[in-house]
């Protein structure tokens, strides 16, 4: 009783302070490492919704191909936006670039961000050396957060210091039009830290999703699997890939078929996840490669960035 009584005058000396700690980070200022199509929509929705953004890659030449890319892509949206008011289109337009810089120096940008979100290539060796390295010179608040599809938060977050201040945000492409974002909550996320990415999120224009730190999340976890199946249903001789994609997009009513879904997403990508997926559940049979997506990768024919996959462009 008596270690109980000297413990609850403790915890409510210390109320204040867990008060204080339990307070959600409002995000205002944001670093985004990766100036691809990415990393530049994701910097692009948070300059247009108020944010002070940074965007990060290793050359000027990438970053003004980027910010080139952002401003066409303001413009599409001001047109739509603002249909019968350009000048308030255009007024849209430069706010929200007044709202971004660039920088190759990550660590010199990151003293003073709120969330740092990377989107980089998706190579876990690679995005653990720029989070460990960050991890050194961002403040003690700043919350890191990764945009992977395919790999691990937790593996992600064990790189620094921060795990509880760690989680995912996986957009989607292109990300100016597509709402949806899953909110990735490890078993070392803080509350107040999954809190601040959903309010972010939110801030950003999106629906947030939770899903827990499972391989693929909710949408690559249902869809990786679909399409290496409809690529075994064509493997086996059971149905022409043509009769498959018909069948998926009038049959379940999908704007695409799996096959036209897989040379768009690129089959590389599609077999990295597979292969990543199977390196971590070998036993599981929805993540067994596939011999003719394998063969299509080593013969180079990629999808539609490279002019034939399944099909030829």
């Amino acid at each position: 009783m008596a270690f109980a009584t000297r413990h609850f005058v403790r915890a409510t000396s210390s109320s204040a302070a867990a008060t204080a700690a339990a307070k959600k980070l409002i995000v205002k200022h944001v670093t985004v490492v990766g100036g691809g199509l990415m990393g530049a929509g994701i910097a692009q929705v948070a300059a247009a919704s108020g944010h002070t953004v940074v965007l990060v890659d290793q050359s000027d030449e990438i970053l003004k191909k980027s910010t080139k890319g952002i401003e066409e892509s303001l413009k599409r949206v001001a047109k739509k936006k603002f249909v019968d008011k350009p000048e308030a289109g255009a007024e849209f337009v430069e706010k929200t670039l007044k709202n971004l810089t660039t920088s190759t120096d990550a660590v010199a940008v990151v003293h003073s961000t709120d969330l740092v979100i990377e989107a980089i290539v998706e190579n876990l060796e690679v995005k653990n050396e720029l989070f460990k390295r960050l991890d050194k010179f961002a403040p003690e608040r700043t919350i890191f957060a990764s945009n992977t599809s395919s790999l691990q938060i937790t593996q992600l977050a064990n790189s620094t210091t921060r795990q509880d201040r760690f989680g995912g945000l996986h957009f989607f492409n292109p990300v100016p039009m597509m709402k949806l974002v899953e909110v990735i909550k490890t078993p070392m996320t803080s509350q107040k830290t999954f809190e601040s990415l959903v309010d972010f999120s939110k801030a950003v224009g999106k629906s947030p999703v939770s899903c827990k730190d499972t391989p693929g999340f909710i949408v690559n976890r249902l869809l990786v699997p679909y399409m290496i199946e409809a690529v075994r249903l064509f493997e086996r001789g059971d149905a022409s890939k043509e009769d498959i994609d018909v069948a998926m997009k009038l049959g379940a009513g999908y704007p695409m078929g799996p096959f036209e879904l897989l040379d768009y997403v690129g089959l590389d990508t599609s077999k990295y996840i597979i292969d990543g997926w199977h390196s971590l559940e070998p036993n599981n049979p929805l993540f067994a490669p596939s011999p003719l997506l394998n063969k299509l990768v080593e013969e180079k024919k990629l999808g539609k960035k490279t002019g034939e996959g399944f099909y030829k462009y």
